[in-house]
């Protein structure tokens, strides 16, 4: 009866920090918890404001507290712990990477974040699987700039990216993992064989195309409704040396589709396809010049672009040094296909490693200047490929001609290389396109003018029928969701019902709300 009586005077210090605490300044007040929960990190309250922010800046969740797992025995530890205060308690948990979401989903209101980044566990290659293939046995609070370079050590690469690889390996497994070789290869979620996950209940499970195949569906792309990920293996193809880097402009958007669209249905192609959209950017090509080096320097320095929108096709070809003459050739024989300005082609030649990682560079001189931690309203919508130009006329004529506030990506994927029983919802078309309108607001004034423009830019979507999807959804209303999700939607909540019934996992995603159980989901 005593023990009884202890614990329930601790579960009632969790319930009250849950509900009661909006800043905790006590470094002891976790103290009691660690006996209960047997964890081997370590959980605290004096970390909670940091676990308040996000990339995106827009939106702060003060949680009661942070764990920092030293083990995955301590993510199962503080899940069951919570999964046992039963549907009466309000705590939940949110498991969080390198923070890079864009509005609060890895955070929770009064509950407990995950930092997934302590988890440790490393990243292991494993030189034979399934059929001979090697895989990288990698944490799921791994960044995928670790995975990279010790899979280098081994003469390999994982085959899918992001564009920004200082991400871990279970936050864009979460979501999907998109990059320019997903047109080859698929999302990153297309390239794992097998997962290690929490679920909402405090249990452990791999799960693989053979085991627990439901949830290793669901989880893949699942915006960690249904588990958090702990481990993964992830498919690798042997790792280039080298890489040619290039990049064209036009000037007409039918050409500019109709090239990419070309080049991702060929059979010989690039590595690396991806394209951008240029609003009011003078001086382009110069900034261009300190790292690629102009074919004609004589028309390259005459080019203007005369105010005009512009369309940038960055491409690479994989080489090793010995390959380096018949990379030219096919170089060649892939730019003579293409309708680009003459005077705009450009090129540089990189390590695999410093390509793949380029947006570090970037990410470094914005930091230096201050202007990395600000808010992000950025918006990352997939277009069906019959509705692009529609879209672009409006947009980019319109909405965005003389205001962009970062870059503007838009290049085509294939429908046929997602794996359609993960949880990632893309569009019906085969060939849909992904437009990510990456904005910074440094002042509060443009922080309210980007999220109008959004706004515009959502509004015209479904007031001209154009049935896009949000990659990274952001929706505050389950009715919102059931139309993100469509036909799908039962399915989802079914799988929610079964792998976390009490809702407690990634409440900042707004999709259930614990203690509150759609007709669905029961």
């Amino acid at each position: 009866m005593a023990m009884h009586s202890y614990f329930l005077h601790l579960f009632l210090i969790v319930a009250l920090v849950s509900v009661v605490t909006t800043h905790v300044s006590n470094p002891v007040v976790p103290s009691p918890l660690r006996p209960l929960l047997h964890l081997q990190g370590n959980l605290s309250f004096d970390d909670a404001p940091l676990a308040a922010k996000d990339f995106g800046n827009i939106y702060q969740l003060l949680p009661a507290a942070v764990l920092y797992p030293a083990s995955v025995s301590d993510v199962v530890s503080t899940v069951q712990h919570v999964f046992q205060l039963g549907p009466r308690s309000k705590l939940t948990v949110a498991a969080r990477g390198h923070g890079h979401s864009l509005q609060g989903q890895a955070q929770t209101d009064g509950g407990i974040v995950v930092r997934m980044e302590a988890l440790g566990g490393g990243t292991r290659v494993v030189h034979q699987h399934h059929g001979g293939q090697p895989y990288a046995d990698a944490s799921g609070g791994e960044l995928w700039i670790n995975v990279l370079v010790e899979c280098l050590k081994h003469g390999l690469a994982p085959k899918s990216w992001t564009d920004y690889l200082h991400l871990t390996v279970g936050g864009t497994l979460s979501n999907a993992g998109i990059s320019g070789q997903a047109f080859r290869h698929g999302p990153q979620i297309s390239n794992v064989y097998q997962l290690e996950i929490v679920t909402g209940k405090g249990e452990v499970m791999n799960c693989s195309e053979e085991e627990n195949s439901e949830l290793f569906h669901a989880a893949r792309g699942g915006l960690g409704q249904f588990g958090i990920i702990t481990r993964a293996q992830i498919a690798l193809e042997p790792a280039p040396e080298m890489v040619r880097w290039i990049r064209v402009l036009y000037s007409d958007f039918t050409s500019f589709t109709e090239d990419q669209e070309m080049l991702i249905s060929a059979k010989e192609t690039f590595d690396y396809i991806e394209g951008f959209v240029i609003t009011n950017r003078t001086g382009l090509i110069n900034n261009w010049r300190s790292s690629f080096n102009p074919r004609d320097p004589v028309r390259a320095s005459q080019f203007d672009s005369d105010g005009k929108i512009l369309f940038c096709l960055e491409m690479t070809k994989n080489f090793n040094q010995h390959e380096a003459e018949s990379m030219d050739q096919q170089v060649e024989q892939h730019l003579s296909k293409l309708r680009y300005l003459p005077s705009t082609l450009f090129q540089s030649e990189v390590s695999y490693l410093e390509f793949l990682d380029r947006v570090h560079a970037s990410e470094v001189k914005l930091r230096s200047k201050g202007l990395w931690d600000v808010p992000h309203p950025w918006l990352n919508l997939f277009i069906p490929r019959a509705r692009i130009k529609d879209f672009a006329r409006e947009v980019f004529g319109k909405i965005l001609r003389d205001s962009s506030r970062g870059p503007i990506l838009l290049y085509p994927l294939n429908r046929s290389k997602w794996d359609n029983r993960t949880s990632a919802v893309i569009p019906d078309e085969e060939i849909f396109y992904l437009v990510a309108l990456l904005s910074s607001a440094p002042s509060p004034g443009s922080l309210e003018e980007a999220l109008k423009q959004n706004r515009k830019i959502l509004d015209f979507c479904n007031k001209e029928g154009i049935k896009m999807k949000q990659y990274l959804p952001y929706y505050t209303t389950q009715e919102e969701w059931r139309g993100h999700y469509g036909d799908r939607w039962e399915m989802f909540a079914h799988r929610k019902g079964i792998y976390d019934p009490l809702s407690i996992l990634a409440p900042g995603q707004r999709i259930f709300h614990k203690g509150v159980q759609s007709s669905s989901s029961s």
